[in-house]
């Protein structure tokens, strides 16, 4: 039966799922370690390995009878896929942050947030901006003029108004308008101040 689904999460998923179904199924089965000798075989020696390894027959044992049994030999580290797998997750708990309880974690947020939080306050009036030296207002200088008139530190402008400002000579009658003879003057007219 084919899968088929929209999802792009699904395909790899099925596909780890079924080499991992693949993997456990033949977790059992291994190659053998020597092959054991064929009956119509003449029983010679064995000729020795270069891995040390020898046979053990119906000889009889070498080391004498009162002496405890040996230990197995230690088993060798097999690399496979699901032993890396195991040595991953057991170094999990000191490769993840601990994890916090819920009255720390409140905590933590709390002390975070009091930091970010001054607190503040809006205040309405009217300063002019000044102009920067590129010519455009500068209303950052006039919401703090705004908030330092009321006691406060510093402020941000929230509003701002515009009118503009001519000279007495624009109202001459017959006269041309010149480019200088008016000009815009921005006001901050709500601050929040800290």
């Amino acid at each position: 039966m084919m899968v088929r689904s929209g999802n792009p999460v699904a395909r790899p998923a099925i596909f780890f799922c079924a080499v991992l179904s693949v993997l456990i199924g033949t977790a059992g089965l291994g190659w053998p370690q020597a092959m054991a000798p064929s009956p119509a075989a003449p029983t010679s020696p064995p000729p020795s390995s270069s891995l040390g390894l020898r046979e053990q027959g119906p000889e009889a044992p070498s080391q004498p009878a009162t002496s405890a049994p040996s230990a197995p030999p230690a088993r060798e580290e097999n690399p496979g896929l699901i032993n890396e797998m195991g040595k991953l997750f057991d170094k999990l708990p000191s490769i993840l942050p601990p994890i916090k309880s819920p009255g720390e974690t409140a905590k933590d947020a709390g002390d975070a947030l009091s930091r970010l939080a001054k607190p503040s306050v809006m205040i309405t009036g009217r300063v002019s901006c000044p102009a920067s030296p590129n010519g455009a207002p500068d209303c950052k200088v006039a919401a703090d003029q705004l908030c330092q008139s009321k006691g406060y530190k510093e402020g941000k402008s929230l509003n701002a108004d515009s009118a503009e400002k001519c000279s007495a000579k624009v109202l001459i009658p017959g006269r041309q308008r010149k480019p200088d003879d008016c000009r815009t003057d921005t006001y901050v007219t709500r601050a929040l101040c800290q």
